[in-house]
């Protein structure tokens, strides 16, 4: 996966967040259909975070290899 798709889709996650904020009920976040907006915070959250990990293992498979070039 290359950082170019990487960061389109840490984008598309950050813009279902704004989406699912607008969603969200001040007086009661836990009820109705802002549960489910909660819910999808969350998920584009966890995406953001694996695709982070995703990234830095990346990384570190690279400069290891590099190494072992030497």
């Amino acid at each position: 996966m290359s950082k170019k798709l990487i960061f389109i889709l840490i984008g598309i996650a950050l813009l279902l967040i704004i989406y699912n904020a607008t969603l969200i009920d001040a007086t009661s976040p836990f009820e109705g259909e802002s549960i489910v907006a909660v819910i999808g915070i969350v998920a584009a959250l966890c995406a953001i975070v694996l695709l982070l990990i995703y990234w830095t293992s990346k990384k570190i498979q690279k400069s290891l290899n590099e190494e072992g070039k030497k």
